[in-house]
């Protein structure tokens, strides 16, 4: 038995993309027919959110602060209907209109029944795990971010899960990443880490890496460079850009991005492992994303070879898809 889960990095609902769906709140206002087809071929998908979806709040009272996303109530529902399973909310943008649209986010999400993680109305709740399960597999899911530490949650202050990375991982999250190996067949941790717009993990990030790995993680799936990484083995280091209205960088090309869908399978059933991972080439138009193509589509295909054969990661090909054998 296998299972296949898509992997989508950040996911920015507010400003441009907020706008375009308070007038088209569907599906294919975000996603060509492709990339929607990718998702729905899926057995679970999971994705970062760098938003709040919400119709209140004021922007978060930090002078330093340059951008503040917020997503329309309706962003929810599309998102459902994009089949999304569970977001971590584990983010710089959790908290950007304030704690009652955070609120609110986890409440709308709820309804439309998309799960979340990495957030909530205080520290404990903000830990917790998502136990998401398909054919017969329970997959738990972990968010946490190490940016910015005034998005904490507290004992009695909503926020988010926070963690210095860059000085270790914290024992409570060795002990959640164990806790959910007791409960779950898979882990997913998937951290909100280090610096934007940077081609290659710094070297904490693959520290905490192979530390949540040691822990008991099945998968490490990170974002926040809004570039896609390297990968090595079981680690994602940077999903990179799914979504989003951004300006776009010439030379790193967040504009052009990468789906990524991790079969996990193997020969205990009962804990599956990752043994293939197929990354879908994409372009993100303003407000929406399509399959790269031509062009676009060699010049992804060159960086992300690149990146993998820094980290020892050997890069296929098949039909239309960029492909890695953990088998």
């Amino acid at each position: 038995m296998t299972l296949t889960v898509a992997l989508a990095g950040d996911t920015m609902l507010g400003r441009g993309v907020a706008e375009v769906l308070r007038r088209w709140p569907t599906p294919q206002t975000l996603l060509s027919a492709e990339v929607r087809e990718a998702l729905a071929a899926a057995d679970l998908v999971v994705l970062n959110l760098e938003c709040c979806v919400s119709g209140q709040g004021e922007p978060w009272p930090d002078p330093d602060k340059p951008f503040f996303f917020r997503a329309p109530p309706s962003a929810a529902t599309v998102l459902a209907e994009l089949g999304v399973d569970c977001v971590t909310l584990a983010n710089n943008h959790a908290l950007d209109y304030g704690f009652d649209a955070l609120a609110d986010t986890r409440d709308l999400l709820e309804r439309a029944g998309v799960r979340a993680v990495g957030a909530g109305p205080d520290e404990s709740r903000a830990r917790e795990f998502a136990v998401l399960e398909a054919g017969g597999v329970r997959l738990a899911v972990i968010g946490v971010t190490d940016h910015p530490e005034e998005y904490a949650a507290a004992a009695r202050r909503p926020g988010v899960a926070w963690a210095d990375l860059g000085a270790g991982v914290p024992d409570w999250l060795t002990s959640l990443v164990a806790r959910a190996a007791q409960e779950a067949d898979v882990v997913l941790v998937t951290p909100h880490w280090g610096p934007n717009m940077t081609s290659r993990p710094p070297p904490h990030v693959r520290a905490a890496a192979a530390r949540l790995l040691a822990a008991g993680a099945t998968l490490v799936a990170g974002h926040s460079a809004h570039v896609f990484h390297g990968i090595a083995d079981r680690i994602l280091y940077d999903l990179g850009d799914f979504i989003d209205d951004y300006a776009v960088d010439p030379v790193l090309r967040n504009d052009l991005g990468l789906l990524f869908l991790v079969t996990l399978g193997g020969p205990d059933p009962a804990h599956p492992v990752p043994v293939r991972l197929e990354a879908l080439p994409l372009f993100l138009d303003f407000c929406r994303t399509r399959l790269a193509r031509g062009r676009e589509r060699e010049w992804i295909r060159a960086r992300f070879t690149t990146a993998c054969a820094e980290l020892g990661t050997d890069v296929g090909q098949r039909d239309g898809r960029l492909t890695v054998d953990w088998r």
